[in-house]
């Protein structure tokens, strides 16, 4: 098939497409890939959809998720050719949880709001998990994922079995507790309790963020770029000025800070 000068391509088109890149005769690249090398590759097309739905850009939104969906196709190629599943069965395993975890939709089960949605998913998802403790469905949050995301599910999973802070006051408390430890740990010297009192602040933090309903990853995210904006605008007023900030005193680059404000 040329595929070259069609106009329009399907899922069939692009299976066929990335088994002629991983053929013996196809591309030297594709076909040395693992498992393991293009892992990272799949994380950045994934973070790079998130940035297309950010930006609200539909056309990068749908390149992106092209991109994605190769991904996903890449992998269940490797497993196919390892004679261990294919890209059917993939969608053949997806289609079967949809399923099987809307029973408000598929079946007979009464489910009216999102919230009672949620809890039959996963009290679906521990039973076919076979996870008969809340420690079970905690253990499975993939270690793989941001620090602070990992921490939020994981602290939202073991507030299940009843062990979690009254309110966010309470939240509160215990970040004003770590950040003691902290400075303790600091005074110390001691490298390796510094970076576990962090840690723990860290955590606290995030605790704090899912007692107000916020998503630790987005408002770090979203304090990341207002701290680069505003230190681009400091920059250049420092020019403007004719001030070197690799030399001024820190009492002015504060000025320019808070006048950037």
């Amino acid at each position: 098939m040329d595929f070259q000068f069609k106009e329009t391509y399907t899922i069939s088109d692009l299976l066929e497409i990335m088994r002629l890149l991983h053929a013996p005769d196809g591309c030297p690249w594709d076909r040395v890939q693992t498992h393991e090398s293009i892992r990272k590759n799949f994380i950045e097309e994934t973070y790079e959809v998130v940035d297309a739905i950010d930006k609200s850009d539909y056309d990068l939104m749908r390149e992106e998720l092209g991109d994605v969906l190769m991904q996903v196709i890449f992998h269940s190629l490797m497993e196919e050719e390892a004679g261990r599943f294919n890209f059917d069965d993939v969608c053949d395993e997806v289609c079967k949880k949809l399923i099987l975890r809307h029973p408000h939709v598929f079946g007979n089960v009464n489910a009216e709001t999102p919230d009672e949605v949620l809890r039959n998913w996963d009290a679906i998802k521990m039973q076919s998990k076979s996870q008969k403790k809340i420690a079970d469905s905690v253990d499975d949050v993939p270690r793989s994922l941001p620090a602070l995301m990992r921490a939020q599910k994981v602290q939202k999973r073991s507030a299940k079995s009843g062990m979690d802070f009254k309110d966010t006051a309470d939240a509160s408390k215990k970040v004003e507790e770590e950040l003691s430890e902290l400075r303790d740990a600091i005074a110390s010297s001691d490298k390796k309790k510094q970076e576990e009192e962090l840690g723990d602040l860290l955590f606290s933090v995030v605790n704090t963020a899912r007692f107000l309903d916020v998503d630790a990853e987005e408002a770090l995210t979203r304090s990341t770029d207002k701290f680069a904006k505003r230190f681009r605008n400091v920059e250049a007023l420092a020019a403007a000025r004719g001030i070197d900030m690799k030399t001024a005193p820190m009492p002015l680059i504060d000025s320019l800070w808070e006048e950037v404000k």
